[in-house]
């Protein structure tokens, strides 16, 4: 029995011990292990062994990963709640489905976060329409770069492609940080168009009228646009978006699609105004929406500024200024032609000082007019009217401003109902002045083009 007492004793202090452990293990638990994460709406970012993202794209129209969809632009965009970054694309209608945003914070990889597909209204029977994709960025990231994902468990593919988020400034409250105030942007060049003459005198119209950038989307156009464009570009007067629509989708020449056919609005028109308006939010007050033959014009003031300070006092709440189109057709008649100047022979494209005569419209029909915006006010726009908008409208009176139109197709009315409207020739002197400048520069005058035959 003695023999027993210290098997007794040893079997106590191990019990003893064991508890001990026990009791130390579980005090360490709850020291050292978190609480368990509940779920958030906007997860943090996680770290990488590489720095992201892998593939940046540098063009104007990407397609995106395992979907028939095309994607344009990304851009911070606070304005509605619960959102932070709009990425404009180009989606086939009939493969909507559900996509998740990841984004690159400074070199780390976020959570996929859920996005919300906004598909334009106006969309005129095309397969493909203009689409907003919408996301949130999570806490704790400072967002550089977005993809997007058909999979929210999915990692990132080695080809995966990512696009820079572009307005990424903050306090832009400011209004006298805005680089311009206005901002022509016109939507698009293709069919290899060639009117040099017109597009010279439209953009130094508008440079006479205060504009002090434009912004062109490219497909295509002649050789002799084409050098001149690159003129305007050099001076940073006109910036030139390669737009190669037609290396995607079959694009539309018409607006219509049971008339024209293709997959795209008139070669994606409604995808560039969109882009235009987003890209120029940060850098310009006003933003002009018109085709390259229209040229929006104050008729009581001598430049675009002094107009909009005007229309803006009296009407503090609106964003988007609706300007009446008015056709100036070519010339009902034969007689007194009088023709190019002798240095404009040769420039493809005709003079738009000859169109006087003023075509009143229509106003028992629908009338494509156009528009002046203050970008921060629009959420989408159409071609003729903003579709989604956070300020008010305003029809502005022709007395005060109108589009001069200038076509080279023949008046639809008679003679006596043309109204003679001379505004343009008020400008007549410096506009010439102007666009000669920048057609010698770009060696497209007549005298210019003999020598270098001579030579």
């Amino acid at each position: 029995m003695p023999a027993e007492v210290p098997m007794d004793k040893f079997k106590y202090f191990k019990w003893k011990f064991f508890l001990l452990f026990i009791c130390t293990f579980i005090f360490l638990c709850i020291l050292i292990v978190k609480p368990p994460m509940t779920y958030r709406s906007n997860p943090g970012p996680y770290r990488l062994s590489k720095t992201c993202p892998f593939h940046v794209s540098d063009q104007t129209i990407t397609p995106l990963n395992d979907t028939k969809h095309l994607l344009v632009s990304a851009f911070m965009d606070q304005r509605v709640k619960g959102f932070d970054i709009r990425i404009i694309g180009i989606f086939r209608n009939d493969s909507i489905q559900p996509l998740h945003c990841r984004f690159c914070c400074e070199g780390f990889l976020s959570i996929p976060t859920p996005a919300n597909i906004s598909q334009h209204s106006n969309k005129f029977g095309f397969p493909f329409d203009t689409t907003d994709v919408m996301c949130p960025i999570p806490e704790n990231c400072n967002a550089t770069h977005v993809t997007l994902l058909t999979q929210p468990e999915s990692g990132i593919a080695p080809k995966q492609i990512w696009l820079p988020i572009r307005n990424r400034k903050t306090n832009m409250d400011e209004e006298e940080k805005l680089q311009f105030n206005f901002t022509v942007c016109i939507s698009n060049l293709f069919g290899d168009y060639n009117n040099v003459l017109q597009f010279a005198q439209a953009l130094e119209m508008y440079r006479l009228l205060g504009v002090g950038r434009v912004v062109i989307y490219n497909t295509s156009c002649g050789p002799e646009l084409d050098r001149l464009l690159q003129i305007y570009s050099q001076d940073g007067f006109l910036e030139i978006v390669q737009w190669p629509i037609h290396q995607h989708l079959i694009p539309s020449t018409g607006w219509l699609f049971s008339k024209h056919g293709g997959d795209v609005h008139y070669f994606g028109q409604l995808a560039t105004l969109n882009e235009c308006i987003y890209r120029s939010m940060e850098r310009s007050r006003y933003v002009l929406l018109n085709d390259i033959d229209e040229i929006i014009m104050p008729y009581q003031h001598d430049n675009l500024m002094s107009m909009m300070n005007m229309l803006q006092e009296q009407h503090p709440n609106a964003g988007v200024f609706i300007i009446e189109n008015h056709f100036f057709p070519k010339k009902p008649f034969e007689g007194e032609k009088s023709g190019p100047l002798p240095q404009w022979r040769g420039v493809p494209g005709f003079n738009i000082m000859e169109h006087i005569y003023r075509e009143e419209p229509n106003r028992t029909k629908y009338l494509p007019n156009k528009l002046i915006v203050r970008p921060r006010a629009v959420e989408q726009t159409s071609v003729h009217e903003v579709l989604k908008q956070f300020k008010e409208e305003f029809m502005v009176p022709m007395e005060v401003c109108l589009i001069v139109n200038c076509r080279m197709t023949y008046p639809k009315s008679q003679l006596e109902q043309l109204r003679v409207d001379t505004r343009l020739w008020d400008f007549s002197d410096e506009l010439l002045t102007s666009a000669m400048k920048m057609l010698r520069r770009a060696r497209l005058l007549s005298s210019e083009v003999e020598g270098r035959q001579i030579g």
